[in-house]
């Protein structure tokens, strides 16, 4: 167990860059808790996979697994459903993609502050990227700021948890180059939509992800299909 007198920190880890960029960061200045979610998406086995390689890299003790099959039955998200197509990548893109899933980060946001309060945690961690992001909207600055109010309210009086987004403003080649920084296990990471082997490599994932190594001129180490130039 932790320490009474500890600061300790949940980290919401997918397994992918953002979120392990998310748990270096945190790791300066806390003791870890990383909490993963299952939401049958179709890469969730590779993805679980990553969570553990990066809570092992970091030998993170305390690590929760959670089930959110409930996306699945729910669909409407590329992700989850089968019947709908994982698009191709268009950077241009300015909608909200296919691969957006309802309300995903209030329901990870959740079960983080369940977990944090019995953890006496004083902080939560979450990966979001706004400005080169795909566009999700519970990626915005605005709702993590109105669910941390909603945290305050709906937990014990002495509950005290700070929601962090430490690279909500940054481009993913900023993320790449923190992440050298700090020593990130970025090799351990997955982030493809599709496939569970070798990245696709052309879904919006790996096309946001393969631009930011590319402009911050690190080479990234897992395997990939085909490595389009993105510059």
């Amino acid at each position: 167990m932790f320490n009474q007198n500890s600061n300790i920190a949940v980290v919401a880890v997918s397994g992918g860059l953002d979120s392990c960029v998310t748990a270096a960061i945190a790791n300066q200045s806390y003791q870890l808790a990383l909490a993963h979610f299952n939401y049958g998406q179709r890469t969730e086995a590779r993805e679980l996979k990553s969570f553990h390689d990066i809570a092992d890299y970091y030998k993170v003790k305390h690590r929760l697994v959670i089930d959110f099959s409930h996306f699945k039955e729910i669909g409407g998200s590329s992700l989850t459903d089968n019947n709908i197509e994982v698009s191709k990548a268009d950077l241009s893109n300015k909608e909200i993609p296919t691969s957006y899933v309802p309300f995903r980060n209030a329901n990870i946001l959740s079960a983080c502050v369940s977990w944090a309060e019995v953890l006496n945690a004083n902080a939560i961690f979450i990966g979001a990227v706004y400005e080169d992001s795909s566009g999700y909207p519970d990626c915005r600055p605005d709702f993590f700021e109105a669910f941390e109010k909603m945290i305050d309210l709906g937990t014990k009086p002495e509950t005290k948890i700070k929601i962090h987004t430490p690279i909500i403003h940054l481009s993913k080649a900023e993320i790449v180059k923190l992440g050298v920084e700090l020593n990130a296990p970025l090799h351990l990471t997955w982030s493809c939509y599709k496939n569970n082997d070798i990245a696709c490599g052309v879904c919006d994932s790996c096309a946001l992800r393969l631009r930011g190594f590319q402009r911050a001129g690190v080479e990234d180490l897992i395997p990939y299909q085909v490595k389009p130039n993105y510059l």
